[in-house]
């Protein structure tokens, strides 16, 4: 196997285009693209040209002869991709649209945001001849996630702001800082003064669990605590207690346990990375022993991925902790699990997670813990002033329709804990003046094309990322979402769909 995909992978697919035997899935033309926990290099196919390093921008393809101890599990995981019969069909790359010239004004876009989701759109803007960009960022730093959501110790990951400091630099792109949609210009003045208007902020609130107690000081939601440690303006001034040795977080996706990773860490190595110097003060004098993190369904179906839970088991130096008692496997899984056509992912978090249960040990009493619990839901948060508990309820798993659904049992346990962290997926916010499904908390859409109340697309405005499609996918899957709706775009403007743009 001359190369591997190891766990920074972000999923962006140019190592995909640049493979020259397509070697490397699933491609963003295959069904399960958006879905996937990460990309697969065929051991078989790859021809080990070195094409997939050289395209990756966050260093997450390793030849197998590099591979450090904590990668090598990642031969096996690539290799077991491919165990299951996979379709060895051509890539259907999809070529730029090519862009008519309608008029000889340049085609002028404006972008509202500047993630992930806005660079990935400008790229795909600027491979177009005579065009012209104008990205309205609120903050006086761009790159949204990438900046203030990955954990500041996830220093590959963050390397994909080096290609976006690449985009940022084309001169045809103008950044401006400090704008706020419907504060400093309104969605009507960027539709007077340009021939289209994407929309590309994210998802940056987050969805509530509906229990009482849950507004008490010391309960908080992990979109303000990951953009604390990770210096975002708006949230430099928090102050978020750290007096009790045990923190809950409810929730288990790859931000719970980069929460989890970061409460445990020994504060002198996170000093040598990108976390905020008032956070890393903050966790110097932290009390935090143990996080115990709640799902509400078993180790089959949690949210975290297989590349996040090997690097926090691998690598991480706090204590995992679960107990054998709560790995129960629906009965579906079991199935699949009993005659292989289970998922290989889903396969090698089990193992792993009943690795960790049979190796639990005894803990030390200065060693730090990071529980995971299954089968589990919050039902109410106690306090007088401040958190001090929370209760839980034990949870079985039912099949309907198909499903595993978490139905509870009525016997509860309440934990002690100074801080609760609600980490059960992100939302978007409306934008003034512009189509919103308060439903979906997305900007309602047909392809990336924008649609009012009515379902009828409205003129010249575009919308891709997380306000698109939801809060799924990784940093990369942004650029195939980017590049569809500005495909969309191109058509529509080479049709003469776009009225034109007043000189500015």
């Amino acid at each position: 196997m001359p190369h591997v995909v190891t766990q920074a992978c972000c999923a962006d697919a140019s190592c995909v285009f640049a493979c020259p035997v397509n070697c490397i899935h699933p491609s963003p033309d295959e069904p399960d693209f958006l879905a996937a926990e990460m990309l697969h290099i065929d051991p078989e196919a790859c021809v080990d040209c070195g094409a997939c390093v050289d395209a990756c921008p966050v260093d997450a393809i390793v030849p197998h002869r590099k591979l450090e101890p904590h990668q090598q599990e990642f031969r096996d995981i690539n290799a077991a991709f491919y165990q299951q019969p996979r379709p060895r069909t051509p890539l259907a790359l999809i070529p730029i649209s090519p862009r008519k010239q309608p008029s000889p004004d340049l085609l002028r876009v404006a972008i509202v945001g500047s993630g992930p989701a806005a660079m990935y759109a400008a790229d795909e803007l600027l491979k177009q001849r005579d065009v012209a960009v104008t990205m309205h960022e609120r903050l006086d730093r761009p790159y949204g996630l990438a900046r203030y959501g990955v954990a500041p110790d996830h220093e590959a990951t963050r390397q994909v702001a080096d290609l976006f400091d690449i985009i940022s630099a084309d001169r045809r792109l103008e950044q401006r800082f400090g704008t706020e949609l419907g504060v400093d210009v309104t969605d009507a003045e960027l539709h007077e003064t340009h021939h289209a208007v994407i929309y590309a902020t994210g998802a940056s609130s987050d969805r509530r669990l509906g229990i009482p107690g849950e507004d008490l000081p010391g309960s908080v939601a992990a979109t303000d605590f990951v953009a604390w440690y990770n210096g975002h303006p708006d949230h430099a001034d928090r102050d978020y207690p750290l007096d009790h040795e045990r923190v809950v977080i409810i929730g288990n996706g790859n931000v719970a346990l980069d929460m989890a990773r970061i409460l445990t860490t020994d504060p002198e190595r996170l000093a040598a990375t990108s976390i905020a110097p008032n956070a890393l003060e903050a966790l110097r004098a932290s009390a935090v022993r143990e996080v115990v993190i709640l799902g509400r369904r078993g180790p089959a179906q949690a949210a975290y991925t297989l590349p996040e839970l090997l690097g926090l088991a691998r690598k991480h130096p706090a204590r995992l902790v679960i107990d054998k008692q709560e790995l129960h496997i629906d009965a579906a899984t079991e199935l699949q699990r009993n005659n292989g056509t289970l998922a290989p992912a889903t396969e090698r978090k089990l193992a792993i997670a009943e690795e960790i249960a049979l190796n639990m040990g005894e803990a030390t009493a200065d060693e730090r813990r990071i529980v995971l619990r299954y089968l589990v839901s919050p039902r109410e948060i106690h306090g007088d002033g401040r958190v001090a508990s929370i209760t839980a309820e034990h949870n079985e798993l039912v099949e309907q329709d198909g499903r595993a659904l978490a139905v509870g049992t009525g016997h509860t346990e309440t934990l002690s804990t100074g801080l609760v962290i609600r980490s059960v997926g992100y939302r978007g916010t409306a934008l003034p003046g512009v189509p919103f499904d308060e439903a979906r908390g997305i900007i309602p859409n047909i392809e990336g094309r924008v649609t009012g109340a009515d379902g009828a697309l409205r003129q010249g405005s575009y919308v891709t990322g997380w306000i698109k499609r939801g809060p799924s996918g990784f940093i990369g899957t942004n650029k195939t979402c980017a590049k569809e709706t500005v495909d969309h775009l191109i058509e529509d403007y080479n049709n003469g769909l776009l009225r034109g743009a007043m000189r500015r």
